[in-house]
């Protein structure tokens, strides 16, 4: 049986590569995806059940891959989980707004990821 797949976009190694570890611990297959452009296409070819991605980027709008995510046809149901540092408040807000599933700080994420996929994963 194949494990479940775990998108994750982020720039800077912490906490993006501890999620990738605890994530991993949890039984999903991990794929990094650099280029927040890829997103879409990656997520849709590549069967993920999830996505998360890391607010905090110096060159990329990551709000606008949310939303890119959220309004294409083949990715629109994926469950987005974005997070960055408790105060980048204004990114927060962006997030939400694309459609983000869930916005938390990265530590929030680490330190509670089984239930925030779970919640994520929640069909309503």
């Amino acid at each position: 049986m194949n494990k479940p797949l775990a998108l994750i976009c982020y720039e800077h190694l912490m906490p993006g590569s501890q999620l990738v570890n605890r994530l991993q611990d949890l039984g999903y297959r991990v794929q990094a995806v650099a280029d927040a452009d890829a997103l879409v296409a990656t997520a849709a070819s590549a069967g993920a059940l999830v996505a998360f991605v890391d607010l905090a980027s110096s060159h990329t709008d990551l709000s606008a891959a949310i939303a890119r995510l959220r309004h294409a046809p083949t990715t629109e149901h994926l469950p987005i989980v974005a997070f960055c540092e408790e105060r980048e408040t204004a990114l927060q807000t962006a997030a939400s707004q694309a459609g983000a599933t869930l916005v938390v700080s990265g530590t929030a994420l680490l330190q509670h990821l089984k239930p925030l996929l779970d919640r994520a994963l929640t069909v309503d």
